[in-house]
């Protein structure tokens, strides 16, 4: 048998369907895994597939041509350093290392200067689509040099997703930028979910059953909120629990985990001094949904309204999709501005377009308006903020009185909907020539002299009161 095209190490279920989408695109795969039985059932399964097994990392290497493309689909952090030291002594000087999980960003600049001081090519790749997509077509968002993007090309292409026959993949700069914009993304994606769920706790006050929630979101995904999140939470309220023939959304527990990936996107905002309130509301709802035996006890001694809502429900999904869609425009605003900041800091000289363009397909948060975000980013590449694309500004001025309604109704009966209020109080904020800041400048110039502006002087110029003395 000849030499394989690309190699690709831990066989979890992410790993398996790369490997078998690899595949199905005409390329012979080597694969390895820590585990000799895995891998030996894993080719076993799959006895037409030009697949080699490698029981030890010596039989890998030397069963790829060179130049060696070596993919890594392992647990980030330390699992992924280790298998690079092992790579290391085996490989070439030339040969080309993909880590594809969800590495932070600042690590995959440390390796990528790591082995290309020692005369290797390392691309941080993100790839996004969860298992369907890693067999049927990812997004992917691969950073590192363009010499080394234009060697993987062709495999990268022919594996990723396809929208209007554009694969769902671009170079998107040097460096960390790939894992950096697959951290963002993950960001808007703990955006997107929460809105979804405030949304999904609104309806259940108004008295939806699983049934109707079903209908509704199999109408939004037919209309101008399709995408994938809609088209799941679609077919999650259409199934049932075998145990007892009812909803199976009902009998999930409250109480949601993460990877990391949306603390990251947050400490990197404060870095950046970059405003994502929406993403920080969906991680903290997460957090404080695991406090559930806290929040049980807090029930029974916390007051609030009765979570009833009183409305017509066909009047309450119309204002519930203007208020999830105007949101939705908040998280996405927000994400881009992080990754835009970010882009100038590092000058990796992103391209939003190109980025919003490759998140059309493939990956979790693909939706039809992305189509409506590139077209934005094209038209004008310097686009200061989403909000203030003519189609976006549009969509929030229908849409922000229904908005507001939905945060006070929601309110008003006691249900947190602390995205949704996140979403606005930035709409809000970011729309306002004046804002009480100069109370608070005020306030820091009294107990910290750090002086202040005037309205009435030029920019620039600072100023210190004496303030009175408040403490005897």
């Amino acid at each position: 048998m000849s030499n394989s095209d690309f190699g690709l190490i831990g066989l979890a279920v992410m790993g398996q369907n790369l490997v078998l989408n690899v595949e199905s695109r005409g390329f012979q795969v080597s694969v390895y895994n820590r585990t000799t039985s895995v891998t030996e059932e894993f080719v076993s399964a799959h006895p037409d597939k030009k697949l080699v097994g490698a029981k030890s990392l010596e039989e890998f290497v030397q069963s790829l041509a060179a130049p060696r493309k070596v993919m890594i689909m392992v647990k980030a952090g330390g699992p992924v350093d280790a298998v690079i030291e092992q790579l290391i002594p085996l490989l070439d000087k030339g040969d080309i290392i993909i880590d594809g999980g969800n590495s932070l960003y600042t690590d995959t600049e440390r390796r990528d200067k790591w082995l290309g001081d020692l005369g290797f090519r390392f691309i941080g790749a993100g790839v996004s689509g969860g298992e369907e997509g890693a067999r049927k077509g990812p997004s992917i968002m691969p950073g590192g040099p363009a010499s080394t993007w234009d060697v993987m090309k062709p495999i990268f292409e022919s594996i990723a997703a396809k929208v209007d026959g554009e694969p769902c993949v671009t170079h998107i700069g040097p460096g960390g930028a790939g894992h950096y914009v697959k951290m963002i993304h993950n960001g808007i994606e703990y955006g997107d979910m929460q809105l979804i769920c405030e949304a999904y706790n609104i309806f259940k006050a108004a008295g939806f059953d699983a049934e109707e929630l079903a209908e509704v979101f199999t109408e939004w995904n037919e209309g101008d909120l399709e995408s994938y999140l809609i088209q799941i939470t679609s077919k999650i309220f259409a199934q049932q629990d075998p145990e007892t023939g009812k909803a199976l959304v009902d009998y999930i527990l409250d109480t949601a985990g993460q990877k990391g990936t949306g603390k990251w996107t947050i400490m990197n905002a404060v870095e950046n001094a970059v405003v994502i309130s929406t993403i920080n509301a969906a991680v903290e709802a997460r957090i404080l949904s695991s406090m559930k035996d806290k929040r049980v006890e807090a029930s029974k001694v916390l007051e609030g309204p009765k979570p009833k809502i009183d409305e017509k429900k066909k009047k309450l999904v119309k204002k519930v999709h203007d208020a999830l869609f105007a949101s939705k425009i908040i998280s996405y605003a927000q994400g881009l501005d992080l990754i835009a900041t970010m882009g100038k800091e590092k000058n990796w000289g992103l391209d939003l377009g190109k980025i919003a363009a490759i998140w059309r397909g493939g990956c979790i948060i693909r939706a039809r308006f992305l189509n409506d975000i590139t077209d934005a980013y094209r038209k004008n590449p310097e686009l200061s903020n989403l909000m203030l694309a003519p189609y976006f500004t549009d969509l929030l001025n229908e849409f922000q009185e229904n908005w507001r309604e939905v945060v006070s109704i929601a309110t008003l009966a006691g249900i947190p909907v602390p995205a949704f209020s996140a979403s606005l109080g930035y709409y809000d904020s970011y729309r306002s020539a004046v804002l009480p800041a100069n109370l608070l400048q005020a306030q820091r110039d009294f107990f910290g002299a750090h002086t202040y502006e005037r309205t009435d002087k030029p920019r620039g110029e600072f100023f210190h009161t004496e303030w009175p003395e408040v403490i005897g």
